[in-house]
């Protein structure tokens, strides 16, 4: 061929098969996941045929977690990670700890070095982001208190990993050194001035810069303006802060989104970079397929037993008892270490800085990767185990804390409308300004106070949810208003909305007049369509002045 085409055939082998094996994966009904795992398995080395570039996939992958964790900062903010961080910070360390003593004990039996068990026990520590936040988002519980927990103890797991990172080559690099004690604390107070300085940077600097750029951008009216600007950021920052501050690219993607997530453009920052957030996270897992060599599992099926057994069984008890040991109820417990029972993307790193510091085996590279693959295909198994058992334990528990903000009782306005934004806040100020009562349903919680601001009973969920809808007391309502943008979503609304109280008037929102005829087809009464009202007000206007 005239022109190299690594990359592109990379990306299209690895979307094309993914694509199939996840159909196949739907229509089996099982995960997804599954289905792109097993996609990397066959464009990978280690089976015949066509074989993708490996390095690669794992650098089209980084950009995954990247914009996953960017679009987690836009829901979070620094109040939401300073609430846990009693449970989160001493948590995560006592589970790293607990989990490498686990494998350090594997990898002596094994016959390997101390320094080498070490590392293989760090490699098991630490859970995927891309994993942990695809079940959360999946199940709508990123902004619940179990989703805060993890999420917190996520990025604390990730700060003990850049300190390994840049602490083990000074720790096994030069064991001869005399002066390696000397080195290693002053390695340990740089990494520690690093990270000061980070955080520093963010919460002095970009947290007015940021938000003054993306306003200005969303001001000039191009929203292809405003996409680039939204990747610019994510990106820029998660590569500044791991060139200049050794940060990880995800941690900084995460500090960057918590930043923008301040501002008022956050839902639409979140909205621009969602169908590039799943592309490049099917990529991710293309990745991890791809590095799995099927013959570890008849080679060393014992090795790769124990080591599945600590990441999803030892490491998942360990997370249990100390969320527990905090206090938590065993619903968040189990929530909790369920998301820790599998592990991703700094395990690889970990492995491949072990095995060119020669302390790691490629024994234990082949395990850990193993590990992750086997761990990556039960978790969701294991997370739709654990649902089913918080909701036999306390059926009410997952709507509370998906409305955390919402009264405990259903609400009994005769108005329930869905979103706040640009067109719900007039209808909500409009109706709450001639003293009538209303219930919003909002997931973004600027908005949510915005409408609580003006006088309405606010449910803070997702109105695709049934339990949100009648927590929102929409069985004894007179009329519903759907003013969201999203016409797939609203459709869905209005069916659920529809079986739940047939005698409803319900008011839809829509922008073609193929969403309007879904709409009226799931169930809505009238469908308001933007470009025919205004078409409709400006002729009557016309047809006025002539008049005149």
């Amino acid at each position: 061929m005239p022109h190299d085409t690594t990359l592109i055939g990379t990306v299209v082998a690895g979307l094309g098969v993914a694509f199939l094996m996840g159909a196949l994966a739907h229509r089996l009904k099982i995960s997804p996941i599954a289905g792109y795992l097993l996609a990397g398995i066959l464009v990978g080395p280690f089976t015949p045929g066509f074989v993708a570039d490996t390095g690669l996939a794992m650098q089209l992958a980084e950009i995954g977690v990247i914009l996953l964790m960017f679009g987690v900062g836009l829901h979070f903010s620094l109040k939401d990670l300073l609430s846990v961080r009693r449970i989160a910070v001493p948590g995560a360390i006592a589970q790293i700890a607990v989990a490498t003593a686990l494998g350090m004990m594997l990898g002596l039996w094994l016959g390997w070095s101390v320094e080498g068990s070490i590392v293989f026990g760090l490699a098991l520590s630490v859970a995927s982001t891309v994993v942990l936040l695809r079940a959360l988002q999946a199940r709508d519980m990123v902004e619940t208190e179990k989703g805060r927990i993890a999420v917190g103890w996520l990025i604390v797991e990730d700060l003990v990993m850049v300190l390994a990172l840049v602490l083990l080559p000074a720790m096994f690099g030069d064991r001869g050194d005399e002066g390696a004690a000397a080195g290693l604390l002053q390695s340990a107070g740089i990494v520690l001035v690093k990270v000061v300085g980070f955080g520093a940077f963010m919460f002095l600097i970009a947290r007015r810069v940021l938000p003054w750029v993306l306003h200005w951008v969303a001001h000039s009216g191009s929203r292809e303006l405003f996409r680039l600007a939204v990747l610019a950021i994510a990106l820029g920052v998660a590569f500044g802060a791991a060139v200049i501050f050794d940060v990880s690219f995800a941690l900084g993607a995460f500090f960057a989104g918590m930043i923008l997530g301040e501002t008022q453009l956050s839902r639409r920052a979140a909205e621009e970079t969602l169908p590039l957030r799943d592309a490049f996270a099917v990529l991710f897992f293309v990745s991890v397929g791809m590095l799995f060599n099927p013959e570890v599992l008849t080679e060393q099926p014992l090795p790769v037993i124990a080591t599945v057994a600590i990441i999803v069984v030892g490491k998942s008890l360990a997370a249990f008892a100390l969320v527990r040991a905090f206090g938590h109820k065993s619903q968040t417990a189990l929530t909790i270490s369920v998301s820790l029972a599998q592990i991703g993307e700094f395990s690889f790193i970990l492995a491949g800085l072990g095995v060119g510091l020669k302390v790691l085996p490629e024994t234990g590279r082949d395990l850990i990767l193993a590990g992750s693959m086997l761990s990556i295909l039960f978790n969701p198994i294991l997370f739709t185990l654990a649902v089913r058992r918080i909701r036999a334990d306390e059926p009410a528990e997952e709507e509370a804390d998906s409305a955390a903000d919402a009264a405990p009782e259903p609400c009994n306005a005769g108005v329930v409308l869905i979103g706040y934004g640009r067109v719900g806040s007039h209808i909500g100020g409009m109706i709450c300004g001639r003293g009538e009562g209303l219930t919003v349903i909002e997931d973004q919680k600027d908005m949510a106070a915005a409408a609580r601001d003006a006088g309405a009973t606010v449910i803070v969920g997702d109105a695709t949810k049934e339990s949100i809808l009648r927590q929102a007391g929409l069985d004894e309502a007179s009329t519903l208003l759907i003013a969201i943008p999203e016409g797939v979503e609203a459709g869905a609304i209005v069916r659920r909305a529809r079986a739940i109280n047939p005698k409803l008037v319900i008011v839809a929102r829509a922008h073609s007049d193929e969403e309007v005829a879904d709409l009226v087809r799931r169930g809505a009464d009238h469908v308001v369509m933007a470009e025919r009202e205004t078409a409709s007000r400006m002729a009557e206007r016309a047809m006025l002045t002539r008049a005149v």
